[in-house]
């Protein structure tokens, strides 16, 4: 089955509702997009003071929103995942494989904020979560599509499913000595491998 718009905004709603008042919204999101990018930036010596700087909002406006360091953590890593699950949409219309590798390499970007993140969560939440599950969840969901269009072309071997090709890509992306340029080097090479023995 094709990825569409409907499946993919469908796994999307498993994420949790944000304010509905616009001005709370506003707010919300941007302290969810400041505490993505400072993360990503400083990792775990990240300080709610500079999320909430960098949004633009005040510490107070952060508490409300988030009264722990970790209900702030954990939006931040589900608003990736929902990023990289509706992303699937943009490769929907494209030729199979390009569909897949296009969106793997949305989900590798995602990946070096993902890890900090999760480390952080690690350690007041077991690795084996319901969160971490539901998480995966729409990942998975949000790929499968693809996956299976590629398959059904001939363009992606049929011997691999969407967890064996996000845990790949994932491992590779999760590197942590490796610079940008030889992950981008590595995943190419390990997507080349998704292709039919000659």
């Amino acid at each position: 089955m094709a990825a569409t718009p409907d499946t993919i905004t469908a796994t999307a709603t498993a994420l949790p509702d944000r304010p509905k008042r616009a001005d709370a919204r506003r707010n919300y999101d941007k302290l969810v997009a400041a505490a993505r990018e400072v993360f990503a930036e400083q990792e775990t010596g990240a300080t709610l003071e500079e999320i909430s700087k960098r949004a633009g909002v005040g510490i107070g406006t952060l508490y409300r929103h988030f009264p722990a360091r970790e209900n702030l953590i954990e939006a931040a890593y589900y608003d990736g995942v929902e990023e990289v699950a509706t992303s699937a949409i943009r490769f929907a219309d494209e030729e199979p494989w390009e569909a897949l590798t296009g969106w793997l390499r949305e989900v590798v970007a995602f990946a070096a904020t993902k890890r900090v993140l999760a480390d952080e969560m690690f350690a007041v939440m077991d690795r084996d979560a319901p969160f971490f599950k539901s998480c995966s969840g729409v990942v998975y969901d949000a790929g499968e599509p693809l996956l299976s269009r590629a398959q059904d072309a001939g363009v992606v071997r049929d011997d691999v499913d969407i967890n064996d090709v996000t845990k790949m890509v994932m491992g590779i992306a999760n590197l942590r000595t490796a610079p940008a340029d030889q992950i981008e080097r590595l995943v190419a090479v390990a997507l080349d491998g998704l292709r039919p023995p000659a």
